[in-house]
């Protein structure tokens, strides 16, 4: 008996080992979820607000690193200053969405304080965002600090470079990367790419994301976008030879 006893240790030490080894099916690395965007862009503020809590909602989150570029379309105008696309507001709060993310690096801190911030503003209510620190119990003075002094421009100048590193570069917001790939026009999809991406066990979720995405294909969804200025340009070029030469088909 004890020598049975012996060997199964044995047996369980080595498969132990091999484990370690190995790794386990849930010690893969978790997917690079980035997302690019802008305060005011409302198709910014709809991913966030209703599309990016999907994850937290079914576990995906287990497996996923995400975090938040908030800069989007604005410009450089100088060596320190910057203009934005929705304007002076938008620039506003992307600088209060950067100095929350500095303030409290983790996910779970700073995100549930951008939806609340993005909820008000996509209201229109620009001096309601501060009911937010109240609302989650979070010490405004960090925040206010941040955005008051030096260091909000130069998160925001940080982001700046960041966004003009994309490769390829943005077209147009959210642009959404996964594993370093963006997404596109498929970008509602991103869960069915942070399935695939994953080297690990996918968890339950990872179905539900699939059989989404054929839902989506199959009904041809919109996907709304702010454009970028040059974007625009080119896409308004388009449009125009478009109406021309099928004016030029119907006229033959």
């Amino acid at each position: 008996m004890a020598l049975i006893l012996r060997r199964c240790f044995y047996v369980l030490a080595y498969l132990a080992v091999i484990q370690v080894c190995l790794g386990s099916p849930n010690s893969a690395k978790k997917v690079p979820l980035d997302l690019y965007y802008e305060s005011l862009c409302p198709y910014c503020a709809n991913f966030i607000l209703n599309e990016l809590p999907i994850i937290f909602e079914n576990g995906l989150i287990d497996i996923v690193d995400l975090r938040l570029f908030p800069w989007g379309n604005a410009k450089l105008i100088s060596n320190n200053s910057f203009i934005c696309q929705h304007g002076p507001n938008e620039c506003r709060f992307n600088t209060i969405e950067a100095c929350a993310i500095d303030a409290w690096p983790n996910l779970e801190d700073h995100f549930p304080f951008i939806t609340c911030v993005e909820s008000q503003v996509s209201e229109g209510k620009y001096t309601q965002w501060e009911t937010c620190f109240e609302e989650l119990g979070l010490d405004p003075k960090p925040v206010i600090s941040c955005y008051n002094g030096d260091h909000g421009k130069k998160l925001q100048l940080k982001y700046a470079a960041l966004t003009a590193a994309l490769e390829p570069p943005h077209r147009y917001v959210p642009w959404v990367v996964v594993a370093g790939e963006p997404l596109l026009e498929d970008y509602e999809n991103f869960t069915s790419y942070i399935c695939k991406a994953y080297k690990g066990t996918p968890p339950s979720a990872c179905k539900k994301a699939s059989f989404a995405s054929v839902l989506r294909g199959k009904t041809n969804h919109y996907h709304p976008v702010c454009y970028t200025e040059q974007t625009a340009k080119t896409q308004f070029l388009v449009n125009i030879w478009s109406t021309i030469t099928s004016w030029i088909d119907q006229m033959i």
